[in-house]
């Protein structure tokens, strides 16, 4: 890339988070040129996930203010000198970036890069540099970004070649946003990090975006029975609708002997997606022997779960399970055939918001009136 390229910068409009909790805000800012090893997407529209609140309104991000936004799916615009994986012009799909390097990287098991937190949540590249500005303040007016390599609240974002995946220009690419975390994570923690067998039991404590994808698939491996947890019925009827043979109303019912009633002696696997320190507690609990509980949702910082240590020695396991153990472009493509076959109709749990309207988006996905709100930012 030249010097005269390097020293480029575009207006983009994005979603800024100026202080802990507080509303997001549309703001102007301007973004340099992308690095040789960057791709310069221009953002179709972008997925909200739960980390994205979580990181709004507990400041896990390494300051403010901050981009966030890492469901993103858009058309390349340009590719630094160095990037062969994609051209301008290519629909891809964002997802979470890794280093490559470390020896998570070269075994294959990219969410657990040793640089994870740093590339995704540091605010900022591994380098400490920052590509977004304040209008008319290159130096001096930094705005966090780089948010799991994307930073994809706004019309345009910065990947690597690590972070994006190419897909067919036939689908919508509006619709295929959430395929980069949330539904990736939930189907991949079933078919990946758990590789459930047919005919095992299989419970999922939480039945939002994440969950909703772990039950479609596992019924896609034909696991029997499948247990829906939650305390919104909307949710509950809408996991019975793609796959669950059960559902329990856990504000209603008790989870403990409700699984003990359809299982006769425990659930072979567990996925605890709540966050809550009870409910993996009571994950390890409902394990039939051998059974494995997968955690999923991420608590806040300091979180301890009181679990019987007599209990595990009976082959009994917990392990956590981060992105559902999947390479994004080998992973998405699949999920994207499965949606193609009928499979997987994760159409069915979303909603569309405009940009302007992302605090509403937020907002209903909180109360539950929502599962997974899509953010219409830009035209494919």
């Amino acid at each position: 890339m030249t010097q005269d390229s390097q020293a480029r910068t575009r207006r983009i409009t994005a979603a800024v988070v100026e202080k802990t909790a507080a509303p997001f805000v549309l703001q102007e800012l301007e973004m340099d040129a992308p690095r040789a090893d960057e791709i310069l997407v221009r953002i179709v529209a972008t997925g909200i996930c739960q980390t994205d609140v979580h990181v709004r309104d507990r400041t896990q991000a390494a300051g403010l203010p901050i981009v966030l936004g890492h469901e993103g799916a858009g058309v390349v615009e340009e590719v630094g000198a160095e990037v062969t994986a994609v051209k301008p012009g290519d629909h891809v799909v964002l997802s979470y970036d890794a280093c490559g390097r470390c020896r998570f990287c070269l075994s294959g098991r990219y969410p657990y890069c040793e640089q994870a937190m740093a590339i995704n949540f540091g605010g900022s590249r591994l380098d400490g540099t920052n590509s977004l500005h304040r209008v008319g303040k290159p130096s001096g007016g930094d705005v966090h970004g780089h948010f799991f390599g994307q930073s994809s609240f706004a019309t345009y974002a910065l990947a690597t070649e690590r972070n994006v995946v190419k897909v067919p220009t036939d689908l919508r690419l509006e619709l295929l946003a959430p395929l980069g975390c949330g539904l990736q994570t939930g189907a991949g923690a079933v078919v990946n990090s758990l590789r459930v067998p047919a005919n095992s039991s299989i419970a999922i404590f939480g039945t939002g975006a994440v969950g909703l994808a772990a039950v479609m698939a596992a019924r896609i491996v034909g696991a029997s029975p499948i247990i829906g947890v939650d305390i919104i019925p909307q949710r509950l009827a809408l996991a019975a609708e793609l796959g669950a043979t059960h559902t329990i109303d856990a504000r209603k019912e008790d989870v403990r002997q409700r699984i003990a009633d359809i299982t006769g002696s425990g659930v072979d696997y567990v996925l605890e997606i709540t966050a809550r320190p009870e409910m993996l507690k009571l994950a390890v609990d409902v394990l039939a022997m051998c059974g494995v509980a997968g955690q999923i949702g991420g608590a806040a910082r300091g979180t301890e779960a009181p679990i019987s240590m007599n209990h595990l020695l009976l082959g009994r396991a917990v392990r956590g399970i981060v992105q559902g153990d999947s390479i994004p472009r080998i992973f998405i493509p699949k999920l994207i055939e499965m949606y193609r076959s009928g499979k997987f109709p994760f159409d069915r749990l979303v909603r569309f918001y405009d940009l302007k309207d992302i605090n509403q988006a937020v907002a209903d996905a909180g109360s539950g009136a929502t599962i997974k709100p899509i953010l219409r930012i830009g035209k494919a």
